[in-house]
């Protein structure tokens, strides 16, 4: 008799999994309550919660955790809000459009009166946002993050947070160029050039760019994911990390599809249509996880200096020409052919794993736990992840780019 390959000890067909996970699922939330109702919040246990396997479960959950995450005191928020503006409001007509095309952000199924009654205050959130902060400037995108904290949240709170977040995680998003956004992109290849050499110079010699992660770097994936449990999966995930964690996560669903990359034309064309039609059904809390190993071994300020090499040859050499989809910027073979020559000698016997450069003795240690077992990793990532948030998060003032 053929064995289904969905019975096994994960499986609630023998009962183990089903009781095992009801098990995790009840101290998770017994400890987030622990942690909110201690004083003060204890928000190194919030923040692990919501990296942690399965996130913060549920939006009741989420609608008391997020805020604690974004250093947002609820109980001073006014209880109404100010009207909004939109005659002669210069984002109005922006906004709007963007609004009417975001049918699909919503919960199939919802009546169109609701619906449409939430498009409003999804309006009204933003230019509110805006208005208040006249340094902020409206990004197309910025809607899709929006939508997801009006529809956890409610308008009162979503407004909060988002301004709370508009001026910090997304602040670099709403200059009035494209620099800072750039320059974030430029972390995508240093990263993928260390887990995958091969993938790298692939993508290199189709002179890809970067273009096709943007929209997922300026909305957190809520543009292209289109089931919203996934995209608050993710939302618990951001706001419990460092504002760089959106570009580690791109590049490992770069190496999860490294197959199709590579089985691709090596041509701009062909490689940025693959990447840019990003799969449904991605194994998201494996991703996350490898996300958080991959911010552990090889954190921001390790990339900074070939992101802004990166961003200096980019000016100089194409004036970005890649964000137009044009294949201007160009290496020669030569460099290609010894790069690559170069990696696959530092491959050796880790072939099939991560690449363990010199790092140290505690990253290598990542390493090893990574390959050893993604839960395992998960726990003892989730730990620097939180140390390295709450350097940041309680005073929020940030500017990653100045």
């Amino acid at each position: 008799m053929k064995r289904s390959r969905s019975v096994g000890a994960s499986s609630p067909l023998n009962g183990i999994g089903k009781q095992d996970g009801d098990s995790r699922r009840k101290r998770k939330l017994a400890e987030i309550s622990q942690a909110l109702n201690v004083t003060p919040v204890d928000v190194a246990v919030l923040r692990r919660m919501a990296i942690s396997e399965g996130g913060l479960l549920t939006d009741e959950i989420r609608c008391k955790v997020w805020p604690r995450l974004l250093n947002v005191p609820t109980d001073i928020l006014p209880e109404k809000l100010e009207e909004v503006e939109r005659e002669n409001n210069k984002d109005y007509n922006q906004v709007l459009l963007d609004v009417q095309r975001s049918l699909r952000r919503f919960p199939p199924g919802m009546p169109d009166e609701q619906r449409e009654s939430l498009q409003e205050e999804l309006i009204d959130i933003i230019l509110r946002v805006l208005g208040r902060n006249t340094q902020l400037h409206y990004y197309q995108g910025y809607h899709d993050i929006v939508v997801t904290f009006l529809l956890v949240l409610g308008e009162r709170l979503a407004t909060a947070l988002v301004e709370k977040l508009s001026t910090h995680h997304l602040r670099d998003f709403m200059d009035p160029t494209m620099d800072n956004t750039k320059h974030i992109l430029n972390y995508l290849m240093p990263i993928i050039e260390r887990v995958n050499p091969e993938v790298h110079d692939f993508m290199q010699q189709a002179e890809v760019g970067t273009i096709f992660a943007l929209s997922w770097l300026i909305t957190w994936f809520g543009h292209v994911l289109s089931d919203f449990r996934h995209v608050v999966r993710l939302y618990d995930f951001f706001l419990a990390c460092h504002p760089l964690m959106p570009i580690y996560f791109a590049a490992v669903i770069v190496q999860y599809r490294e197959d199709e990359v590579l089985d691709c034309e090596c041509d701009m064309a062909s490689v940025h249509h693959l990447l840019s039609q990003i799969p449904q059904d991605l194994p998201y809390e494996t991703l996350i996880s490898r996300a958080g190993d991959l911010f552990v071994q090889f954190p921001p300020s390790e990339l900074a200096r070939e992101a802004a090499q990166q961003y200096s040859q980019q000016m100089a050499a194409s004036t970005f020409k890649d964000f137009d989809l044009t294949p201007e910027q160009q290496q020669p073979d030569t460099v290609l052919r010894r790069r690559r020559r170069e990696k696959q000698a530092l491959k050796g016997a880790a072939a099939g794993a991560m690449v363990a450069t010199a790092q140290p003795t505690a990253a290598r240690r990542f390493v090893r736990l990574a390959v050893m077992g993604l839960t395992v990793a998960l726990g003892a990532a989730a730990l620097t992840l939180v140390n390295t948030a709450l350097e940041w998060a309680p005073k929020l003032d940030l500017h990653l780019f100045p």
